[in-house]
């Protein structure tokens, strides 16, 4: 009914031409004092004929209007053709929207393009960046000095800036990088808590971590990746104490440290992308990227993420999951 009101509002000039007409004519008869009935008979036909005529030229408008609305969920791409034009404007307007919509593939086409080079550009790059990564690690390793900790510890940060770099560009990459198996947690996390080895020892920081004797359907380098940021940000903010790992339940696994915590204004945006809030004012080396890539990742593989904090007590990191069969 709303849209057949607003098809009449269209309509109103040859409505009002119309009544315009029928009051000449009825002046004209009243003028001359000629019968009425000459002009109204005429006059009732008209009537019918246009409504039949804009009975019919609705439909049509009806039509045409649903296959434009469903038009409005396409992108331009997938919009191939476009109804019959019946009037000189109507043509125009298809003219300019197939002039704009050639403009909006020519530009999509160059955007794809122009990701992909920056895509392959960095890719390549963090590819070739891991050589001197790996060449001084080996070289470090070989010394056992104050010194040579403490650039073991900032070359550990370099490759995890390197790896965030990596997971940014793969995370949108029109293919799949997921392959799902049935792993054990422990596995995991012990691999992972071993690259912060000389960190906690440095640190001076305890680690209580429980064996979890879990198993969990996921992608193993992702699932690693998330754990590794968790942690790396756990040891950024936690000057003294420890950091614990446990399992609350059989599809809940817990991060847990004695850091300075996260202010309760920061805590519903922690997860946007670029936001590092109080603590990033602090530590100006935050990126807000780290814990934008872990809410990314758990979703791809189907694992709610949770943080529960309070400032100068810690934090707690929730990696939950649903009760999953082995594959």
């Amino acid at each position: 009914m709303k849209l057949f009101i607003t098809y009449l509002k269209g309509q109103y000039k040859w409505i009002l031409i119309f009544t315009l007409c029928f009051g000449l004519l009825l002046a004209s008869f009243l003028l001359y004092h000629l019968p009425l009935l000459a002009v109204v008979y005429p006059s009732i036909l008209c009537l019918v004929l246009i409504a039949v005529f804009l009975v019919t030229d609705f439909l049509h408008v009806r039509n045409v209007h649903k296959c434009l609305s469903e038009m409005t969920a396409m992108t331009a791409s997938l919009i191939t053709s476009l109804p019959r034009a019946e009037s000189i404007e109507a043509a125009d307007y298809q003219d300019i929207i197939r002039s704009l919509q050639e403009e909006v593939m020519e530009w999509n086409t160059s955007a794809t393009l122009r990701d992909q080079e920056m895509t392959e550009y960095y890719t390549v790059w963090v590819h070739q960046i891991k050589t001197p990564i790996s060449a001084m690690r080996l070289m470090l390793e070989n010394e056992d000095t104050e010194f040579s900790r403490k650039l073991m510890l900032d070359l550990l940060r370099i490759e995890q800036y390197v790896e965030m770099v990596l997971a940014f560009l793969r995370l949108d990459a029109p293919t799949s990088d997921y392959v799902f198996e049935n792993y054990c947690l422990d596995s995991i996390v012990s691999r992972a808590v071993a690259k912060f080895a000389t960190e906690f020892i440095e640190r001076k920081l305890r680690l209580e971590y429980e064996p979890l004797n879990l198993s969990l359907i996921t992608d193993e380098k992702w699932f690693a990746f998330v754990i590794e940021q968790i942690l790396s940000n756990a040891l950024k903010y936690t000057k003294e104490g420890s950091i614990k790992i446990y399992a609350a339940d059989t599809v809940t696994l817990c991060i847990e440290d004695t850091g300075i915590g996260i202010a309760p204004e920061d805590l519903p945006r922690i997860f946007d992308k670029g936001y590092t809030g109080y603590n990033g004012r602090l530590d100006t080396r935050a990126s807000g990227i780290g814990l934008y890539l872990c809410r990314r990742i758990c979703n791809n593989l189907g694992i709610q993420i949770a943080v529960q904090s309070q400032l100068d007590r810690g934090s707690l990191v929730t990696l939950r999951w649903k009760r999953q069969k082995k594959l």
